[in-house]
C-alpha cells in the first residue's frame, strides 16, 4: 500500500509540474497586464475587428468542414478499403508540415495566376487577402483534430446496432443518423471545439495567404514586431481570457447536455 501512495504522489508531482508548465506563462501574461490597460484594449475598435474576424472564421472553418469531415470519418472507423493507411496519413499531413509551409503550399494552389485561383476570381471569390483565405487556411490545418475524433467516436459505436437497425429496415442513412451519429456525438462535438480551438490560434498558414484582414495572432505578433512586448500584452491577455471564457460556456453547455442525456 505504501509504494502504491509513493507512485501516486510521484505522479502527483509530475502531473502538477506539467501543469505549472502551461499555466505559468498565461499567469504571467495576466500579472503583466493592468486592468486600465485591458479595458482600454478591448475598446480599440481595430482590436475588436480582429478578435471578430478570428473567432467567425475558425468557426466558418469548422462548420464547413464538418459536413464532408464526419462521413469520412464514419468510413476510416466502418471500412477497410485499399490504401487505407494512406489516406490516414494524408490526413495527418497538417499536423506533420510546418504551417508556414502549409500556407506556401495554399497559396501556390489559390493564387491569382493558378488555375483554381483564378477560376475561383471568374466567379467573384477571393482568398489572398481575404477572409475566405483565412478560413481556407484554418480549415486546413485544423482539419485532423476534427476528423480523428469524430472516427474515436464511430470506432466506439458497436457495429452490431447498425447491423441490427438495418435489419430492421432502416436505410443505411437512417442507421448513420439515429444510430451511429448520436452515439458519437460526444467525440464529434468534442473534434468541432478542437478543430475551431485550433483555428483561433493559427498563425504561419494564415500569414502566407492573408496578412490583411489581420486575425488576433496576426496582429499580436505585429504589435509585438513593432513595438515591442509591453504593447502585445494586452492584446495577448484580452484575446486569452475571450477564448478561456468561451470554452468554460462551452464545457458547461456539453456537461448540461450529457446530464440531460443521462
Amino acid at each position: 500500500m505504501r509504494r502504491l501512495d509513493n507512485l501516486h504522489l510521484a505522479f502527483t508531482l509530475l502531473g502538477g509540474t506539467l501543469l505549472l508548465f502551461i499555466v505559468a506563462p498565461l499567469v504571467a501574461v495576466f500579472l503583466r497586464t493592468s486592468a486600465p490597460q485591458l479595458v482600454q484594449t478591448a475598446l480599440d475598435p481595430e482590436v475588436r475587428r480582429s478578435i471578430g474576424l478570428t473567432l467567425w472564421t475558425s468557426m466558418a472553418a469548422t462548420l464547413l468542414c464538418a459536413v464532408p469531415a464526419i462521413p469520412l470519418a464514419w468510413l476510416l472507423a466502418r471500412r477497410r478499403f485499399p490504401l487505407h493507411s494512406l489516406v490516414t496519413g494524408i490526413i495527418d499531413l497538417p499536423i506533420v508540415i510546418p504551417h508556414s509551409a502549409a500556407g506556401i503550399a495554399l497559396l501556390g494552389v489559390l493564387a491569382r495566376n493558378t488555375p483554381a485561383g483564378g477560376l475561383a476570381a471568374k466567379l467573384g471569390i477571393e482568398f489572398v487577402s481575404h477572409p475566405a483565405g483565412i478560413i481556407v487556411a484554418m480549415a486546413f490545418v485544423s482539419l485532423p483534430f476534427l476528423i480523428h475524433s469524430a472516427r474515436t467516436g464511430f470506432q466506439a459505436v458497436p457495429e452490431r446496432l447498425e447491423r441490427a437497425a438495418l435489419n430492421l429496415g432502416a436505410s443505411p442513412t437512417r442507421a448513420f443518423l439515429t444510430i451511429s451519429l448520436p452515439l458519437a456525438r460526444r467525440s464529434i462535438l468534442t473534434g468541432l471545439v478542437l478543430m475551431w480551438a485550433r483555428g483561433l490560434s493559427e498563425f504561419g498558414a494564415v500569414v502566407i495567404i492573408a496578412y490583411h484582414p489581420t486575425i488576433a495572432p496576426v496582429m499580436i505578433f505585429e504589435r509585438f514586431g513593432s513595438y515591442g512586448l509591453r504593447h502585445a500584452l494586452p492584446m495577448t491577455a484580452l484575446f486569452v481570457l475571450i477564448c478561456l471564457l468561451l470554452f468554460v460556456v462551452l464545457r458547461l453547455l456539453a456537461g448540461d447536455r450529457d446530464h440531460v442525456a443521462a
